[in-house]
């Protein structure tokens, strides 16, 4: 019986992340369609350019949105807070990984105000010295790789492709 409960839990959790995603990719579909409708229409198009990504992302909201309500009707009242008494240590077990999402986002967040080589640099140096050993050598490693692939790779696209990574305000 014991077993069935855990399989049971299991399946709910997995509806609840299911909702979860459906309702991340329908903020970010409406993201999207709004986006779309800011593109401006040019005189030999009686649509506009931003018609078709409006009807994808309108077709993909309706379909999300009909998704999201059959995940409503099909999970049990019950499963929300067996849910809920998981995420922490599911969390707990993951925290390597959300803490290389937060870099991330900060990264994407940081890097039109810093410029490419310096918030590559910090990014590579936080993720390098999270991930790898303690040990002397290791760290001197980190911070070769972390300026090779932040200015070296700056310095390269620069001068040999004459494509100019972003430079910051």
């Amino acid at each position: 019986m014991s077993g069935e409960n855990q399989e049971l839990q299991n399946s709910e959790s997995g509806e609840i992340a299911r909702l979860l995603s459906y309702v991340a990719l329908l903020a970010a579909s409406v993201g999207l369609f709004l986006e779309a409708r800011s593109i401006p229409t040019s005189r030999f198009e009686a649509l506009g350019a931003g018609a078709f990504p409006m009807l994808v992302h309108g077709a993909l909201i309706l379909l999300l949105i009909g998704a999201i309500i059959g995940s409503l009707c099909s999970i049990p009242a019950a499963a929300y807070p067996r849910f809920a008494r998981t995420v922490p240590l599911w969390a707990r077990e993951r925290r390597l990984v959300l803490f290389m999402f937060l870099c991330l986002l900060g990264y994407m967040a940081t890097l039109p105000v810093m410029g490419y080589a310096i918030t590559t640099l910090i990014f590579l140096l936080v993720l390098l010295l999270t991930l790898s050993p303690r040990t002397k050598s290791a760290i001197a490693l980190s911070v070769v790789l972390a300026l090779v692939f932040s200015y070296g790779l700056n310095w390269l696209f620069a001068e040999l492709f004459n494509v100019f990574l972003p430079r910051g305000r």
